[in-house]
């Protein structure tokens, strides 16, 4: 049997340590570059640096650092594919079962309004191509993207000894979600830095049935986009029945009618988008 293997490179580091220890008691060899590595190290955790891995030192001030057959090879092989197997056992390259990545931070770096040359530096290329392959072979390889799913991970490997598939197909999906989203805001932000052609990318998630469309007869699906604001999308339902199309458009102008008193203790009634009522008080209470 292989050793278990992980590769480890990341920016946010919220977790980790918990997380990188309980792969090594677990027997996992944990393989980590640059900043990663370093942290790993300085928590007292065993890890293997990439470049014992690659035979190449990380190149060109960072920009190439886990881009080689070695790193790629073990993670995209199909595991009950004997050729597969014998191609990588010849070439002496071994699986890496699981892979945690978060990516430079470039939503981050372009809103603070650098310039071209910086905001270009945190592209990712090598963080990005780790969790395609990872994700695209999820039928044998873990990817994880976000540390709130280190908790997870951690239950199934110590109960198990492995991840469930059921796992795995779900970190899939938020990897290529995130990926995408990653590359809309690089999409976006190059658009309007190198051409004319201004671009604004909208992602919604979280899709749910509606009662039903506009009409009774009608279907309908609410999707949401993050946001801070107050929203409907925010929003928890004490009682009643499941929501309509009309019922979040009634939702949507109450709360923009509150909205134009937001200095004043605001009530807001509304039906068929007709505000038949509003009123202020002292109090919420009063106001209703």
């Amino acid at each position: 049997m292989m050793e278990k293997r992980a590769l480890i490179s990341v920016t946010d580091k919220k977790g980790l340590e918990k997380f990188a220890k309980t792969l090594s008691n677990l027997g996992f060899e944990i393989v980590s570059t640059g900043g990663t590595l370093k942290y790993l190290l300085d928590n007292g955790i065993k890890v293997t640096p990439i470049e014992k891995v690659t035979g190449f030192k990380e190149m060109i001030g960072g920009r190439v650092k886990t881009l080689h057959p070695n790193i790629h090879g073990g993670i995209l092989y199909i595991r009950d594919d004997k050729g597969h197997e014998n191609e990588i056992l010849s070439e002496g390259i071994k699986p890496i079962d699981i892979v945690v990545c978060n990516l430079y931070q470039f939503q981050e770096t372009v809103a603070k309004n650098p310039s071209l040359e910086d905001a270009i530096e945190n592209i990712d290329i090598g963080g990005v191509t780790l969790l395609r392959a990872a994700a695209k072979n999820f039928k044998y390889v873990t990817v994880i993207v976000d540390p709130l799913d280190y908790d997870i991970v951690a239950k199934e490997l110590l109960e198990k000894g492995n991840t469930s598939y059921e796992t795995r197909k779900k970190l899939c999906v938020k990897a290529f979600s995130h990926t995408a989203d990653y590359d809309s805001a690089i999409d976006s932000y190059l658009s309007g830095s190198l051409t004319e052609n201004k671009k604004l990318r909208l992602s919604f998630d979280s899709g749910k049935a509606l009662r039903y469309g506009e009409n009774w007869h009608q279907k309908a699906s609410f999707f949401k986009k993050d946001t801070l604001e107050p929203s409907a999308s925010n929003m928890k339902q004490l009682h009643g029945k499941a929501l309509s199309y009309n019922n979040y458009l009634d939702i949507e102008a109450a709360l923009n009618a509150a909205k134009e008193l937001s200095h004043y203790n605001a009530a807001v009634i509304v039906k068929h988008l007709n505000p038949c009522g509003i009123a202020t008080g002292k109090t919420l209470f009063d106001a209703l």
